[in-house]
Parts: structure tokens; C-alpha cells; sequence
């Protein structure tokens, strides 16, 4: 189905971790980034941590593509959770992804919308959605998933406004700072892809739980996902 999976995370113990299951694996140095790479499940894998923000993790996309001809992209880590049903620990699997801070409403265009582009927003891979839902469901019982927009943009949204300017105009289940931008360059390369966020808070400067507590979660829930999606490719 696909030969080379690039997965993109936002923690380093998560991309770590990841490495210690793989086989026949190496690590290479890359400009400024750790790229690992090897096999996970049998399946041919390269794993980095992109930065923080849109434009290093549209650099860190075009080199996976680039140097390692990866044919899939995920993207994983954490956001902030635009609808309230959804708990904290819970993971939000994309629909699609769009650029909520892409602003040239001067020159016409509607918000979020990016100028002279046939798409500004950009759909998810239907297929890799339904995996990733199945076998969540199986190593991850003890949490809620969801499917919708993640919402991208260069600013860490903490306070109600901005979280209701967000779900009004956007209607996102979920916002945090990089994965529309993998999303834009995954289709300017016509790679398929997929964004996986655990939920770290409710986007609005309520979190009630420890980072460090809930970040150890994330990794263990996605680390389990990630491993067993590559075994059922």
C-alpha cells in the first residue's frame, strides 16, 4: 500500500521511542535535523521532529520528501481542543487541515484562504483515517477519537476569543501550529498524509492536568498507534 512512511513528531522521547522498536535502523544527521530511520513493523520508516511552527515543519516535510522519497506523511503530537466534548487525552484524527493565521483578506481573498492556490484546504487520506481509527480503538481503549479540521497557524491559542473566533469561522475540532503546513506540502507534492493530536487542553487557558503527566500519556497512546498502523499497512 505504501513503501516509505514518514512520520513526523513534535516530542523527542515519542521519536525516540519509536526508534528503539525499529529494526535494521540508523540515525542521520540532516541540516539541523535527527532523522531515524529503519524499519518499524517491517515497514520501511523515517522519523524526525520537525520544530515548532509552520515553516519548520514545512522545511523538515520537503527534505523527508526530498532525501528519503517518503510516499506517506503523518504527522503527530499535541493541540488544543476546539469542541468540548472532546477530553483531554483523547486524539483527533484529520479530516483536513487548513491555515487558520493565512490572512490576505486586503487583496479579496476570504480568511484562510492562500492566494493564487487552487486549495487552501487540504484533505487528509480517507484510508489511513480508517486505520488509524481501528486500531486506536484497539490499543487504545481507554480514550475518546474524533475526527475533523485541524486548525494551524503560528500562535499558541490560549484565551476563549480566539478559540470561538476559531470554531465560528472554521469550524476546526482541534488547533495547534504545524500540521496544515505538512498537509500543504504533502499536497504540492501529491503525497497523501495524515495528522494525529492528542488533546493537551481545551485551548482556552483552563488545563487542569500536569504537561509532563498528560505528555508521557500522549507519547505511550501514540507510540501504540503508530507501531500497530505500520504492522496492518
Amino acid at each position: 500500500m505504501y513503501e516509505k512512511i514518514g512520520i513526523i513528531g513534535a516530542m523527542e522521547d515519542e521519536v525516540r521511542e519509536l526508534f528503539a522498536l525499529m529494526e535494521d535502523k540508523k540515525i542521520e544527521d540532516v541540516g539541523r535535523w535527527k532523522v531515524y530511520a529503519g524499519k518499524l513493523s517491517g515497514k520501511d520508516c523515517v522519523i524526525v521532529r520537525s520544530g515548532i511552527g509552520k515553516v519548520n515543519m514545512a522545511a523538515c516535510t520537503q527534505m523527508l520528501v526530498d532525501k528519503y522519497a517518503v510516499d506517506f506523511l503523518i504527522n503527530t503530537g499535541v493541540a488544543g481542543s476546539l469542541d468540548a466534548q472532546i477530553n483531554i487525552g483523547d486524539i483527533v484524527i484529520s479530516t483536513d487541515c487548513l491555515q487558520h493565521d493565512m490572512d490576505a483578506v486586503a487583496f479579496g481573498y476570504a480568511l484562510g484562504v492562500i492566494p493564487q492556490m487552487d486549495c487552501s484546504v487540504f484533505v487528509a487520506d480517507e484510508k489511513m483515517a480508517e486505520l488509524a481509527d481501528k486500531v486506536c480503538r484497539e490499543v487504545n481503549p481507554e480514550i475518546g477519537i474524533w475526527h475533523g479540521r485541524v486548525l494551524s497557524g503560528d500562535v499558541f491559542v490560549a484565551d476563549k476569543a480566539r478559540k470561538d473566533h476559531l470554531v465560528s469561522r472554521f469550524d476546526g475540532k482541534c488547533t495547534e501550529m504545524e500540521g496544515a503546513a505538512m498537509a500543504q506540502v504533502a499536497y504540492l507534492n501529491n503525497i497523501p498524509f495524515l495528522v494525529l493530536r492528542a488533546i493537551s487542553d481545551k485551548a482556552d487557558g483552563s488545563a487542569n492536568m500536569d504537561y509532563s503527566q498528560f505528555e508521557k500519556q500522549a507519547i505511550v497512546h501514540n507510540v501504540r498507534l503508530l507501531d500497530k498502523m505500520a504492522d496492518k499497512l
